[in-house]
């Protein structure tokens, strides 16, 4: 008896809980909308996307080191882009993924996915291995701008070392928010997934078509100055067990690549310093390891006095801050925001509560983020100090993002290819 009114009950419940908690009203020909939302895209599609994009990172890490050919990694890249930008619209994408991982890092109620990682994650390990492949023909983003540049120009160096710094600001920014739950600033910023998806607005899409024009006569701008996670390949790539290179015995230093490289990624053949210069070089050196502490500190200084500048990307502090003007009267019109908030009955002393309290939460970010900031000026001060020695022109494999372009215009390329397509056409009447 008592397992069947328990049964009773349980039916009960389960009939209350499926009901609507609020009857829908009666409304004359007015029909009920329907919730839309995107239907989850099956689990093998995820296998499929992953699978994908090993097979492409693999593709252009062949071309680039072993195959040594710019049609490759040119035809990859057109297919890149067909897959990766416009038919995925942009959303298999490592960079953006900066910011999921590092929110599940920080927020222990946001799980990020394991296809999200696996994408973050895989690039990273070809480019230990064989330098900038997912630059060179596989990223959409660096694809669009490699296929725009017809008549690139070069960039004098101080201007390309300048501008490059700004990659890894804007990489400790996106950190600082996505750790701080602000803001994912790569994607609100994204200047080409506006473009692949065309429902971007209109100052995204100019600004993405504004990347496009400058990229006619610049080489991959967004790529070579703003993408953080070309930031974090660039480190890695310069520790790359295998690399492209250019010559594949002996340089006859026709400067041909340098010529042909539109991204500032060819080092020149170093001049035998004298020992005059040699002890200018030492004590240059000293003087800037001398004042990378002090860069370091300054930035961490700057960076926590302006916590509250950077806590403002919060939607906590935003919304305290109008709440705030239209408490004082300085406001007199209420926002969609602060009429949602005065709906709930929640307190305005709880809100600017909570503000303060992201305030001092970024008291450290804000302090983190100087300190890199001054970390990588003092980074690149001293990579600017050291001289090291070489003999041929090599690329800088950092900068260089494998496109291959100084393939096409290297004489001992050309005459080791002609080589082996003559030793492919003798091979067969060999063993005839």
């Amino acid at each position: 008896m008592p397992l069947v009114l328990l049964l009773l009950v349980f039916a009960a419940v389960r009939t209350v809980c499926a009901a609507d908690l609020f009857p829908t009203p009666e409304f004359s020909n007015h029909p009920i909308p329907q919730s839309q939302t995107p239907a989850p895209r099956p689990s093998w599609s995820e296998y499929l996307d992953l699978t994908l994009l090993a097979a492409a990172l693999a593709a252009a890490s062949f071309f680039a080191v072993k195959g040594r050919s710019r049609t490759g990694l040119f035809l990859l890249s057109i297919v890149s882009l067909a897959w990766l930008g416009f038919w995925r619209k942009g959303c298999l994408c490592p960079i953006g993924a900066i910011q999921n991982v590092t929110q599940a890092l920080f927020d222990k109620d946001y799980v990020a996915g394991g296809l999200v990682i696996a994408v973050f994650v895989l690039p990273l390990v070809f480019t230990l291995f064989f330098g900038r492949s997912f630059c060179a023909s596989v990223c959409p983003l660096g694809a669009v701008q490699e296929l725009v540049a017809v008549r690139p120009v070069q960039v004098p160096t101080w201007i390309d070392h300048a501008l490059g710094l700004l990659a890894y600001i804007y990489l400790g920014a996106a950190v600082l928010f996505a750790a701080t739950g602000s803001a994912w600033i790569i994607c609100r910023y994204d200047p080409f997934v506006g473009l692949f998806r065309l429902t971007s607005s209109a100052s995204m899409l100019a600004l993405g078509a504004g990347f496009l024009g400058v990229g006619l006569i610049i080489g991959r701008p967004y790529c070579r100055w703003l993408c953080p996670y070309g930031a974090i390949l660039a480190l890695l790539s310069r520790v790359s067990w295998w690399h492209l290179r250019i010559p594949p015995k002996q340089c006859v230093q026709c400067r041909l690549c340098e010529d042909a490289c539109p991204y500032g990624a060819i080092v020149r053949p170093t001049v035998t310093p004298s020992p005059i210069e040699q002890r200018a070089a030492r004590r240059r050196l000293i003087v800037v390891l001398c004042a990378a502490p002090l860069l370091i500190a300054t930035g961490t200084m700057l960076g926590f006095g302006m916590r509250t500048s950077l806590a403002r990307m919060h939607p906590t502090v935003q919304l305290a801050e109008q709440i705030r003007l239209e408490e004082t009267g300085r406001v007199k019109t209420r926002s969609d925001a602060t009429e949602v908030f005065r709906g709930k009955g929640d307190s305005v002393e709880s809100l600017y509560a909570s503000a303060d309290k992201v305030v001092e939460n970024f008291a450290w970010g804000g302090a983190l983020f100087g300190g890199w900031v001054g970390l990588v000026f003092a980074f690149k001060l001293v990579q600017l100090s050291i001289r090291r020695r070489r003999t041929d022109y090599e690329p800088d494999q950092g900068a260089c993002v494998s496109c291959g372009r100084c393939l096409w215009y290297c004489p001992e390329e050309h005459t080791r290819q002609e080589f082996i397509q003559i030793q492919q056409r003798e091979e067969p009447l060999n063993h005839a």
